[in-house]
């Protein structure tokens, strides 16, 4: 199993067995008739000179997830990948759940949730509204198609109590 998730579903049963689980994760999701969970579309990135650092040679996972900007002309070359904000999500099995994504980087992500969103399109500057029941107990993935192996993020859906 994924090491992420492991440590997502240990701290969920540990807030359980003591407690906090109950109000953390229950009480105030009855109170809304739908839950809505705020997410971004960025892109981490850094630089540097070749007089500072080397240009790595070994070639980064194919995808689009991962770019590598070779020196320009003054020297300075880039690395950056594209990520989902917050990159694991949790919800309770029946919740009406709502992503509300704005993109920050990249021009287009073209994403899914199976099984239960089959595509979105989120874009640069805009807010994307992704509506569904989370009706299936289990951790599913949320991916962008555009930036793999990077963007892609988790939906935990914890079973009825």
């Amino acid at each position: 199993m994924n090491r992420a998730f492991l440590i997502i579903l240990g701290l969920a049963v540990a807030m359980t067995v003591v407690g906090l689980g109950s109000s953390v994760l229950s009480t105030p999701v009855e109170a809304q008739a739908t839950r809505t969970i705020y997410m971004a579309a960025v892109e981490p990135k850094g630089g540097t000179q070749v007089t500072s650092e080397s240009f790595p040679t070994a070639a980064l996972p194919a995808g689009g997830g991962y770019v590598l900007k070779a020196p320009d002309g003054s020297g300075r070359w880039e690395v950056s990948t594209y990520q989902w904000q917050p990159s694991f999500i949790v919800v309770r099995q029946g919740e009406q759940v709502t992503l509300e994504i704005i993109g920050i980087n990249g021009a287009e992500h073209l994403a899914a949730l199976p099984p239960f969103v089959n595509t979105f399109t989120v874009r640069r500057g805009q807010i994307t509204k992704v509506a569904f029941t989370a009706n299936r107990a289990g951790m599913f993935p949320i991916l962008c198609v555009n930036h793999q192996p990077t963007m892609t993020g988790y939906l935990v859906v914890l079973p009825k109590p």
